[in-house]
């Protein structure tokens, strides 16, 4: 019997439930778990999350260009998404925190604007409170010139496996180090993203692998999620975060490929459910840490209890700001 081809197509077709599985594994790394328990490797596996959500918007984004490629058109249309959310939710954060006396990042006035509009403290001290928001914008800025470039150079869709070499430099080349290491976690999320760009074009162009490849891609998420589960059960905290990262990518790919698959076969009202979390990925992404989690762990449940408690709670207030911002931009763009 033959086996189906693997549909690269399926990336796009099942984008949202893939949002929806990466905002939901963020959640579940993001709840709290002793060092000791037998789960906290593969809880910690969650991060991937992260790397799914840049590599899906890279693809999304090749989709945009390929449509309009109009750096205006880009600009809006990707800002307006994510900034109008952003400053509601980075004033709740920070202004409370400047006004009580308790500034934290915001030294004075000056530095709790600059982390209002675009998180100053994660570009100056590494403030990791919403860090994958300004990390996103600053790629976005990147992201059309790389596809214009790949366009009309093919050869630099090899830019990545460079951008793999500059994270070892920041790691380990003490000059480097001192002076960027403290966003690592910036320098490392980049692969993923441009790899992302890269396989739009794939996507978009509905290639089919020979459905023999199944057995190297599930190979693949079988060594590098065995190897996250290892480095993160038995060594966590004795190894650059960088080098697992590395092997996200590989993770992050094959999981996508494979839970292409998943969806294919799960019931509708699953797929709805993702779905759903998927289009509310940035609000909940935004609330869920500070405004919900953050108030939830202090009662100690359990770790079950509190993500599922996390999720429910959140879905409803990130479904409130996305009505909220899309009232708002409606009207900024009518304008």
């Amino acid at each position: 019997m033959k086996i189906p081809d693997i549909e690269l197509q399926n990336i796009s077709r099942y984008r949202g439930e893939l949002m929806g599985a990466a905002m939901l594994f963020i959640i579940l790394f993001h709840t709290g778990l002793p060092r000791t328990d037998a789960f906290f490797g593969l809880r910690r596996c969650g991060n991937v999350g992260v790397d799914m959500f840049l590599f899906l918007s890279g693809v999304g984004l090749w989709f945009s260009w390929a449509k309009h490629p109009s750096l205006g058109h880009f600009f809006r249309n990707r800002y307006v998404r994510v900034y109008p959310a952003w400053l509601i939710m980075a004033t709740a954060h920070y202004l409370p925190q400047f006004l009580s006396g308790q500034g934290g990042y915001s030294r004075n006035a000056l530095d709790l604007a600059a982390n209002i509009l675009f998180n100053w403290s994660f570009w100056r001290a590494d403030d990791l409170a919403f860090w994958y928001i300004p990390a996103i914008m600053m790629l976005y800025c990147f992201a059309p010139f790389y596809m214009m470039l790949i366009r009309r150079h093919p050869l630099y869709r090899w830019l990545p496996v460079l951008m793999m070499v500059w994270c070892v430099a920041v790691q380990w080349v003490a000059p480097i180090h001192e002076a960027v290491g403290h966003i690592e976690i910036f320098w490392s999320r980049m692969p993923i993203f441009f790899i992302g760009i890269n396989a739009g074009d794939y996507v978009m162009r509905q290639v089919r692998l020979d459905g023999a490849a199944i057995f190297m891609v599930v190979a693949t998420f079988a060594l590098s999620f065995g190897l996250c589960i290892y480095l993160e059960q038995q060594l966590h905290g004795r190894f650059p975060l960088f080098i697992e990262r590395m092997v996200y990518i590989p993770l992050t790919v094959s999981g996508i490929m494979l839970l292409n698959r998943l969806f294919r076969r799960t019931p509708q009202a699953f797929n709805r459910f993702c779905r759903l979390v998927g289009a509310l990925s940035l609000e909940a992404y935004l609330i869920h840490i500070h405004f919900v989690l953050h108030y939830i762990e202090p009662h100690h449940l359990g770790y079950w209890p509190t993500a599922l408690l996390t999720i429910v709670i959140t879905l409803p207030l990130a479904w409130l700001l996305n009505r909220l911002v899309g009232l708002i931009t409606q009207k900024l763009l009518s304008r």
